[in-house]
């Protein structure tokens, strides 16, 4: 019992230091140090402080807080269980996430030619990251989407059960970005003219390119549908009425978005009837622990979730999907019959790739993503990246992820135009959490396995909603 109120203690400290970031900001602007110096906290014991030397600009670009790193006690008393080694340190996962994916906005601006301007197409978690360092260098830029909002897709399965929740997901680029927001389609990429094109037929010119396009899929997970935000929010309020109407609901894919969206309508409204059909017989991703895609399955179960698995669905193309209905009947491969009023799909995500398809299809993988090197430029480009989705890092797609290339990308941004070595992106160990409803989850941190406590506190509660809020330097709504 006292190993487990440690834990919970050790891990409220560390989420209330994250939160004070600013603070330490504040502190460091009296600190002195060698110009070029960028501060990293790492992993610190004995409040030891780790600094690493890299040129990003004339100030430092990140924070550095005395912090100890302190280790999560086991969860386990199982001898040999994953669970059970000196588990995690809890900065090991999220210090990365706080230091590089929300880097410091000291007031550092950086003197530019009249020439550069960076374009960054797509305004997801990789573009408005991108787009906020940018700005907070002072280094012109426009962002182009074709919606006129951000759209927090992490919390787009409980937007889709909870009332009033949706309003959360959706951050105006406008207001975020003003004049450095572009709202149209790109349609294509003039190389020779270093111009991105537009589907109003006008272009725009570039001295550095972003390509953070994405990846679109099923509704509700995604959301690309070219509508102004209000419209967006009141399509997301008209699915939770389609589901407190529903008895029985059949979702349809067993990996992080499926196992995600049958446990928030299961925790959101207990007494449903949710059968989850998955093709395979382990749930979520493949990339995952084995005892974290076990814990998955247990946690289905607990809630009371009906499982199919090792069994596709057959007759999808006849099924209504996001609408009630009546005595539905769904049909799998080995001869089971399920009603249902509700089908939800959760499967089927791809690239969007249409933007750069034609200028760069020899440098495309098979799923669309876009090759890179090691900086993250597209193969043979100095000056044209891919960040998120659409590059092709060997890693799960991720929003976290996506936050980490736009810093390693802005910094090389910033060091091409200072004549200082390029920053190299290395993945690292996975780091993946699964939300299982707003109190339980699973996941695991550096390939170190993460129990529902942590989860719940580190993403379940808000999935991380506050921080592309404060990303985009706006305040959430209540």
């Amino acid at each position: 019992m006292l190993s487990w109120k440690l834990l919970a203690i050790e891990t409220l400290l560390y989420d209330t230091i994250c939160s004070f970031k600013d603070l330490c900001h504040r502190k460091l602007q009296a600190t002195s140090l060698p110009s070029g110096t960028t501060l990293t906290q790492g992993l610190c014991t004995e409040g030891e402080e780790v600094v690493s030397k890299g040129a990003t600009g004339s100030k430092p670009d990140l924070f550095l807080t005395k912090v100890c790193s302190w280790r999560l006690r086991s969860i386990s008393e199982e001898p040999g269980d994953p669970r059970n080694s000196s588990l995690v340190l809890l900065s090991a996962g999220f210090s990365r996430f706080y230091l590089e994916v929300l880097p410091s906005t000291m007031g550092s601006k950086l003197s530019v030619d009249d020439s550069v301007c960076v374009v960054i197409v797509g305004g997801g978690f990789g573009g408005i990251a991108a787009a906020s360092q940018l700005k907070s260098w002072g280094i012109p830029f426009v962002l182009v989407d074709m919606r006129d909002a951000f759209h927090h897709n992490v919390a787009a399965l409980r937007a889709s059960v909870e009332s009033g929740f949706a309003k959360k997901t959706f951050i105006s680029y406008s207001v975020s970005f003003g004049s450095s927001f572009r709202q149209a389609k790109v349609v294509g990429i003039d190389l020779e003219k270093t111009q991105v094109l537009l589907n109003d037929d006008k272009e725009i010119s570039y001295s550095h390119l972003i390509l953070a396009t994405g990846s679109d899929g099923p509704f509700p997970g995604k959301f690309n549908q070219i509508i102004d935000m209000e419209t967006a929010i009141h399509t997301y309020e008209d699915m939770v009425k389609e589901i407190q109407k529903s008895s029985r609901i059949v979702v349809v894919g067993g990996g992080a978005a499926g196992v995600e969206m049958a446990a928030e309508i299961k925790t959101e409204y207990p007494a449903k009837e949710i059968t989850l059909i998955h093709s395979k017989m382990a749930l979520a991703d493949v990339e995952l622990l084995p005892c974290v895609r076990q814990e998955v399955k247990e946690i289905l179960l607990r809630k009371g979730v009906h499982l199919l698995l090792s069994e596709s669905v057959s007759n999808l193309q006849m099924l209504t999907l996001n609408q009630f209905q009546e005595d539905m009947v769904v049909k799998t491969d080995k001869g089971t019959e399920i009603a249902a009023d509700l089908v939800i799909l959760c499967t089927g995500i791809k690239i969007n790739s249409s933007a750069y398809s034609t200028a760069f299809k020899d440098k495309m993988a098979s799923n669309g993503a876009l090759k890179v090197n090691k900086h993250l430029q597209v193969e043979g480009y100095d000056s044209i990246y891919a960040i998120g989705d659409c590059a092709d890092v060997k890693e799960p797609k991720m929003a976290y992820h996506a936050g980490l290339h736009a810093n390693v990308v802005v910094t090389n941004i910033i060091n091409s135009l200072t004549q200082k070595p390029l920053k190299t992106y290395q993945p690292g160990s996975l780091s993946f959490l699964l939300s299982m409803g707003r109190n339980d989850g699973v996941g695991q941190i550096n390939g170190c396995y993460v129990g529902r406590l942590l989860v719940t506190i580190a993403k379940s509660r808000d999935l991380f909603i506050s921080k592309s809020w404060k990303t985009m330097g706006q305040t959430m709504p209540y």
